[in-house]
């Protein structure tokens, strides 16, 4: 039995080194029949490149290679014909077929060979050439690639800032390299504007296409709605939500909205930028022509620029038809004490759309009756509280529009308190009266509510001792 298992052990070792040695083998990646890694061909030369693998084989070139351009045949080789072999085949190389020619597995396209080819022409030392610019982004912190390459990997250029500032390479910060171009290791903002590459090749001076060099900000100063935090609006009603992102000069950004509807296709949006002198503005509004109950939830507008992302949230709550809910915040008998400086009439009330609110005192507007009296939102605030302010409040809700209207009453009462009215007047020491005499005194006094007035009487003192009062 130990004998069985030791032969197995060794079966599976010995599986999974074959299979490691077939990954290592001589064919783990597809085989070139051309010994150097690039070849340099005349313009309508033919290119012939034959490929030899383990499994099936595939082929990627250039993008000024057209597929209609290629011919590849492909067969089984070797002497068992275990092996698969492909031939590429282009007649009359032309200078854009320049570039990396690779021949990789076709379900394992990460293990590949490659070889760089030249098609040259004298009359034409650039790859890529036109009159249209091409535009290169320059990102923070990474190299910049200017593409100028050329056929031939003996040409030597110079980089121009348009429109004839020379740039040669420094083997630092500017590296030149045939197959890639110009690269600029650390750009600034001295590399931001138009570039071309130039050569002179018997005598005769050859620019590459334009390549505008920008570099995108993407630094969003603010993003806010046009409405507050919360939107209310009837069932029906057309709702329009304005998402508006400032954003540095040369931001772009990009606007979207999350909301409940979004899926249903129940809303539509536009755009619009404006530039103005310091900063950009973008504008993305939001419209649902007629709200459905659905609708009520939270509406998210989301602004991004390369990897920065600001947000700004609302809740849209959504009725089925206008109403009002009013009610007494303590009670329909209030309490105050005369002199307070202010006080605040308030009460609960819900309403929408927007009710108008009219205080009145004992039926007539509290605000056209004294200067004390004012509107503080829903509440009626007054000021400087006096006796005469005590009396009947009434808050008159009404949505004029919808045919609605509450009223509510409440009573406000006003303490005074108590006051003598003979302490106000200076009274003479009335003297001596005769002995046995009968005399009327009075105390009038005032307040609210009612005083209780006590008398209390002070004989006089024996001499030298204090006299005690006595009721």
């Amino acid at each position: 039995m130990m004998n069985l298992i030791l032969i197995c052990l060794l079966c599976g070792l010995y599986g999974v080194l074959a299979k490691d040695k077939e990954q290592k083998g001589k064919y783990s990646v597809p085989i070139l029949d051309v010994k150097t890694r690039q070849l340099v061909l005349d313009i309508n030369q033919t290119l012939l490149l034959n490929c030899r693998g383990r499994w099936e084989l595939s082929w990627a070139f250039p993008s000024g290679l057209a597929t209609d351009q290629v011919r590849v045949e492909k067969s089984r080789c070797g002497r068992t014909r275990q092996h698969y072999c492909s031939r590429l085949t282009v007649s009359r190389s032309q200078t854009q077929h320049t570039g990396q020619f690779r021949c990789r597995y076709e379900h394992k396209t990460q293990r590949q060979t490659f070889i760089y080819v030249f098609v040259t022409d004298s009359q034409q030392p650039f790859v890529d050439q036109g009159m249209n610019p091409h535009v290169l982004y320059m990102r923070e912190k990474h190299p910049l690639i200017i593409p100028c390459r050329v056929t031939h990997p003996n040409v030597t250029t110079t980089l121009v800032k348009f429109p004839n500032h020379s740039l040669s390479p420094d083997h630092r910060n500017i590296i030149w390299n045939s197959k890639q171009g110009f690269t600029i290791r650390t750009p600034t903002f001295y590399y931001i504007g138009p570039f071309f590459c130039q050569t002179i090749t018997d005598g005769v001076t050859h620019k590459s296409r334009i390549y505008f060099v920008h570099r995108p900000v993407s630094n969003i100063m603010d993003v806010y709605l046009n409405t507050s935090g919360s939107i209310e609006a009837l069932k029906g009603d057309r709702l329009v939500v304005n998402c508006t992102a400032t954003a540095e000069l040369n931001t772009r950004v990009n606007i979207t909205w999350d909301y409940p509807g979004k899926n249903s296709n129940g809303g539509s949006t536009s755009k619009r930028i404006l530039k103005h002198q310091t900063h950009m503005l973008f504008y993305n509004i939001l419209t649902i022509p007629k709200l459905q109950r659905s609708d009520r939830g939270l509406y998210t507008c989301r602004v991004t620029s390369g990897e920065n992302t600001k947000q700004v949230k609302a809740t849209v709550t959504v009725y089925d038809r206008p109403f009002i809910r009013l009610k007494p915040r303590h009670g329909s008998v209030m309490e105050v004490q005369a002199g307070q400086k202010s006080y605040r009439i308030s009460l609960k009330l819900q309403a929408f759309p927007a009710p108008e609110v009219i205080w009145l005192k004992d039926g007539m507007v509290a605000a056209e009756q004294c200067s004390r009296y004012r509107m503080d939102g829903n509440s009626l605030i007054i000021r400087d509280v006096a006796e005469e302010d005590a009396g009947k409040y009434t808050v008159l809700v009404r949505i004029q529009e919808h045919g609605l209207y509450q009223n509510l009453t409440l009573t406000l009462v006003v303490n005074v308190s108590p006051q003598i009215g003979e302490k106000a007047v200076s009274l003479q020491d009335p003297g001596s009266v005769p002995r046995g005499s009968r005399q009327v005194l009075h105390c009038t006094s005032h307040g609210v509510p009612p005083p209780h007035i006590q008398w209390l009487w002070h004989p006089c003192p024996s001499k030298g001792l204090p006299a005690a009062p006595q009721a």
